[in-house]
């Protein structure tokens, strides 16, 4: 019997010693990632679709450049009433049709990411929250391609379908929403704990994971460990004003730091031109040397191509490279290439004839900049800034992050054609660069990894700034400690068996 039981402890302990599986992807948690990230389609496809239909625009409509850059400017958002757009009779109730989309799309812009990162395991949270930024490019690629398809249109009927179209897909969107669970960590925040307990079963890559993460939640939200009830009691949770003095008045080191590099990620984000390149990808076009409007509309489903190719690339890399590798290597190479690109607008500007090799320099760095941010830059913002707060200060947190992202974008696409008359259109690719330089130096200074950390346990890897790595260092001794130690008692506890 003896015998038995030690060749049992031999085998598990054999066990512990083979290399761990990798987990599968919970294919739950992807239905659940895939119907929160719908909505970031008519994102994508407002972005996509006005590059090419302001073209048409402007001519129906007789604007001027100002109001150009208001209209594409104001809102980069597309939702349920977009139809408004499609009926447009002039340019007032074009604005009033902007203006609706941003307020729906203005949510789920907040809520997708965040929901997505919390219904999914730790091992695939990377590649699940980049989805809405897999979309958002799926919806540019549609877009341009609308452009393409009616564009063979009378002028005043062109944009109009350009813009009208987009409704269609709203009410698909809208019934998807009906099949998706609650977040586990707001079901908690009620109290709900049995309900929570049957989201975290299904989205977890175990029922082990599903009872950590459980517990992590309810440490979190101040519920005693052992308390199993279905429905309990949580404590009372600050108010507002309180979130925004622990966020912003009175944060902890912790906090002010992850504050800093959320909100800070998404400025660089935009700051960096990605909005420019691809709103008023045409007009770069056409300052390159290309004339016709469907051989500058063919060039950028070719943008829009090459985007969505290289964010899906970048969906399988997240949780496998880590989130800083891929974001400096995305922002190091569009650094290169915004300079490369300003460079050929210049030398085309200041030129007397046509220069083939230019033209196709700048093509060239227009594919490379959209493919070099869709492989970190683009969705390693939304991953980032929707893990790293704290439950009690992820909803406004999280806020904060897209309230500056959405005006940067704004101020980036409303300035981009005053710049270009201030400055040239070299000029401001070469400011873009420099804001580019100046993302890879804040992220290489003040972002840690977080890839692989649980939501609850990341807020121990921020508080120290430009110090972080040293915190990091010391995290991985504790735990290397705890390991060999937990193995060493293992090992005295095989060879005592009688």
């Amino acid at each position: 019997m003896a015998d038995e039981k030690l060749t049992q402890i031999a085998r598990n302990r054999i066990q512990d010693f083979d290399p761990p599986k990798k987990p599968k992807t919970n294919k739950y948690a992807i239905a659940c990632s895939f119907l929160a990230s719908l909505a970031s389609i008519l994102l994508g496809y407002d972005i996509g679709v006005m590059s090419g239909a302001i073209i048409y625009i402007k001519k129906d409509l007789h604007i001027s450049d100002i109001q150009v850059e208001i209209l594409v400017g104001i809102l980069n958002v597309y939702s349920l009433f977009a139809l408004l757009m499609g009926f447009a009779t002039n340019y007032a109730f074009l604005m009033v049709g902007r203006f609706v989309a941003g307020v729906g799309v203005g949510y789920a812009l907040m809520v997708a990411p965040v929901y997505t990162a919390e219904v999914s395991p730790a091992s695939s949270r990377g590649f699940l929250t980049s989805f809405p930024e897999v979309f958002i490019n799926g919806g540019i690629l549609l877009g341009y391609v609308s452009n393409v398809a009616f564009s063979k249109l009378a002028t005043n009927l062109s944009w109009r379908f350009m813009l009208g179209i987009g409704a269609i897909p709203s009410v698909f969107l809208a019934l998807s929403v009906l099949a998706m669970p609650e977040s586990p960590r707001w079901l908690v925040m009620q109290g709900r704990l049995g309900d929570a307990k049957k989201v975290l079963d299904k989205t977890s890559n175990s029922l082990q994971e599903a009872e950590l993460r459980l517990a992590d939640i309810k440490q979190a939200a101040g519920i005693p460990e052992n308390c199993s009830d279905d429905i309990v009691e949580v404590p009372k949770r600050p108010k507002g004003d309180s979130v925004w003095k622990e966020l912003i008045f009175s944060p902890t080191p912790a906090v002010r730091h992850i504050l800093i590099t959320g909100v800070g990620i998404h400025f660089f984000q935009q700051a960096s031109g990605i909005d420019a390149v691809v709103l008023y990808s045409p007009r770069i076009f056409e300052k390159a040397g290309i004339k016709s409007d469907h051989d500058k509309l063919l060039c950028t489903v070719a943008v829009g191509f090459v985007k969505t190719m290289f964010i899906l690339v970048a969906t399988f890399m997240l949780d496998k490279s880590g989130r800083r590798p891929l974001l400096l290597t995305s922002v190091g190479g569009m650094v290169a290439s915004l300079v490369l690109l300003a460079t050929g607008l210049t030398i085309i500007e200041n030129s007397d004839h046509k220069l083939t090799w230019a033209i196709a320099l700048c093509i060239a760095m227009v594919l490379a900049y959209v493919a070099l941010f869709s492989i970190g830059m683009g969705p390693i913002t939304w991953v980032y800034s929707s893990e790293i707060f704290p439950l009690r200060l992820r909803a406004t947190g999280c806020s904060i992050g897209v309230a500056a992202n959405r005006l940067t974008s704004g101020v980036v696409s409303m300035t981009f054609l005053s710049l270009e008359k201030a400055i040239t259109i070299g000029g401001a690719f070469f400011l873009y660069a420099g804001l580019a330089a100046a993302a890879w130096v804040f992220f290489f200074t003040l972002m840690p990894e977080t890839q692989g950390k649980t939501l609850e346990e990341m807020e121990a890897s921020f508080g120290t700034f430009w110090n972080w790595r040293k915190t990091a260092r010391e995290m991985r001794e504790m735990r290397m400690t705890e390991k060999n130690s937990n193995d060493n008692n293992g090992q005295v506890q095989m060879g005592t068996v009688n």
